[in-house]
């Protein structure tokens, strides 16, 4: 559904997004990673036909965003970081208005289109209520919907939890996700929000100062700060003795503890295999378990060494 090919864009000396070539599947939802400035949003404009590349190329939907800027406009929706909508007017007449601008000109088919979106998104009840009476968290479920009430084969989302509380972020995510199957629709998720990445996105782009450092699923991520598995073992305490039996221990890889804490992270090569044998070796060297857990990197650790090293080699 989109395809890019040495997409890049230059703002005078400064290069804002630099040879970026990524392709997207039918009903994927694909994560854009990486911190402010790092050229997420003006990929997304490009995308959009809201602004031209200074080479390279794209399609979305089918449609080169140079040569058929027009159907890309019309194939797609767009949340940016700001809602947008109209305060004074109703969150019926928002929808409604933005559906006459997307060409529905059917007012039983525009009413249709949202009602079945506003029910989706629990604003039904408020739909003749002004958007400006709305929380932070409405609003941004208005600006969704009227990114998809024409019913785009692609959505871009920039930001969609920015600046939300806890709970408000939660409820958005938690929809996008249910919005996916319902509409059908490949989705673009541009965020610095890892957990918003890692409970959507079947892979993610990671991108700084403008260019792909890595393509992949989350965990393809975590595979790039951790080797091997490795087995969190917690403890009453940690003695020499316990150390030196796992160090003698032949499925041991690398044995760190967490500071201030009685917990050993020990480095394996088969996980199956290693964990009770692991066990035995601690309760014969009299050390008394209080839990075992794997544990598995989070991709906020992947993302921020990754960025991290890249920022080192610059």
């Amino acid at each position: 559904m989109i395809e890019t090919v040495n997409l890049s864009r230059k703002y005078g000396q400064l290069t804002a997004v630099d040879d970026v070539t990524f392709k997207i599947g039918k009903g994927e939802v694909f994560g854009f990673l990486g911190p402010n400035g790092a050229g997420k949003t003006t990929t997304i404009r490009m995308l959009a036909c809201l602004i031209s590349p200074t080479h390279g190329t794209a399609t979305v939907a089918g449609y080169n965003i140079q040569k058929n800027p027009i159907q890309v406009r019309q194939s797609v929706g767009i949340l940016t970081e700001n809602p947008s909508l109209y305060e004074n007017l109703t969150a019926y007449e928002n929808m409604d208005f933005f559906a006459q601008a997307y060409g529905i000109a059917d007012p039983a088919d525009r009413q249709k289109r949202i009602q079945e979106l506003l029910e989706f998104f629990n604003l039904w009840d408020r739909r003749n209520d002004k958007a400006g009476t709305f929380s932070k968290g409405m609003k941004q479920k208005l600006a969704i919907i009227r990114a998809t009430v024409h019913k785009p084969s692609v959505l871009f989302l920039d930001e969609p939890t920015a600046g939300l509380d806890p709970e408000s972020a939660k409820e958005i995510r938690d929809l996008m996700a249910q919005l996916s199957k319902h509409e059908k629709c490949t989705i673009l998720l541009s965020t610095h929000h890892l957990e918003d990445a890692e409970k959507l996105c079947n892979r993610v782009l990671l991108m700084n100062k403008g260019r792909c450092l890595l393509i992949g699923k989350p965990d393809e991520l975590r595979e790039q700060i951790v080797t091997h598995p490795i087995i969190q073992i917690d403890l009453t305490q940690i003695t020499n003795k316990i150390l030196q039996a796992l160090n003698n221990s032949s499925h041991v890889q690398e044995i760190n503890t967490k500071p201030q804490e009685t917990s050993l992270m020990i480095s394996v090569k088969d996980i199956r295999m290693a964990t009770p044998e692991i066990v035995k070796t601690i309760v014969e060297a009299d050390g008394q378990i209080l839990g075992v857990n794997t544990f598995r990197a989070s991709l906020e650790d992947a993302y921020l060494k990754l960025i991290k090293g890249e920022t080192e080699t610059q």
